[in-house]
């Protein structure tokens, strides 16, 4: 069976607070540390197939037992919701924040 996974770890600029976005270096960086925010640019993690390219709102926080927080965003092009497992440079006050939100 094909993984649906493509593992792609590079720097990009904030589309919503400006600020440079260093590699993850561990695994895929997939949002902004600083502002939390995404880009909708993926079908499949990593595949950079969807056509939609709206920004990513983080709406809301789960607490997984395996994954830890998992950031939910909302697409404010398209109204998609996506899921990503935060990074251990996130900015914490936002999660903390972002755990009293509920979709």
């Amino acid at each position: 069976m094909l993984s649906k996974f493509t593992e792609i770890d590079e720097e990009f600029i904030c589309e919503n607070c400006g600020k440079k976005v260093e590699k993850l270096g561990y695994s895929c960086r997939n949002h902004c540390p600083y502002c939390l925010h995404s880009k909708h640019v993926d079908i499949n993690p990593g595949d950079r197939q969807e056509e939609c390219q709206g920004l990513l709102k983080p709406i809301s926080v789960e607490l997984d037992s395996k994954k830890g927080y998992v950031i939910i965003f909302k697409c404010t092009k398209c109204g998609k919701i996506r899921r990503n497992k935060a990074a251990k440079d996130d900015n914490i006050d936002l999660i903390i924040k972002l755990t009293s939100n509920q979709i």
